[in-house]
This record gives structure tokens, sequence and C-alpha cells, in this order.
């Protein structure tokens, strides 16, 4: 299959679960977005654009932030910190927004690690 044609069915794929999702302020969307090195973690609130919260592998924030990279293990540090992060600006539940993504490996640790730290989804 050529570059092009994966990159038009992962766009598509994208928005086919885009427009199902709709976060609010009580409810945030958790956007996970995944490249070669690092994972980004955003909590947004949809009605008005804004993010509420936020964890990335690459923020200096984050706990041995050196060491993480795109990987399951990482993910599951990742899911941890993130979900403590939304729970110390009141986020208690969320809309998981996988990006596309399917939901095994990397998706799979992070959602259960964030779940296991106390968000609902």
């Amino acid at each position: 299959m050529r570059t092009e044609q994966k990159h038009k069915l992962a766009t598509l794929r994208r928005w086919r679960i885009r427009k199902k999702l709709h976060g609010t302020k009580e409810r945030p969307r958790m956007s996970v977005c995944f490249t070669n090195k690092n994972i980004h973690v955003q909590f947004i609130d949809d009605q008005t654009g804004v993010t509420l919260a936020a964890a990335s592998t690459a923020s200096k924030s984050s706990p041995d932030y050196e060491k993480l990279a795109a990987n399951a293990l990482s993910a599951k540090t990742l899911g941890t910190f993130a979900a403590q992060a939304a729970i110390g600006k009141g986020i208690k539940e969320v809309i998981f927004d996988r990006g596309g993504a399917r939901y095994h490996g990397k998706v799979k640790a992070l959602a259960d690690a964030a779940r296991e730290a106390g968000l609902k989804f």
C-alpha cells in the first residue's frame, strides 16, 4: 500500500472517531498523540476550545523525562502522571480519544494506568 493511501486512511479513521467524541468542562476529552519519539496527552474542553491539563514524555515536569520514550513502559508512567495532573485540576471523568490508533499495546497501557490512578472513562 502506498504511503499516501495509508495517511489518507489514517486521517479518515481519526475523523470518524473524532466526530463521535465531544468533551465538556465536567467531562473533557483525553486526547492521546503518539509520535515516533514521544507521547502527548491533553485534557480538552471542546465547548470553549481550551486545554485544561496536559502531560508529555518531552515535558521536564514528568518524572524521569530523560528515560521516557514512545513505548508501552513509558505509556504506563505517563498515564499515571497524566491522571494525577488531571485530578489535580479537578477532573475525575474523561472521554478517551485514542487518535485513530488501535486500542492495544501503548494505547491500552496508557489507558489502564490512567484508570488505576483514579480517572473514570
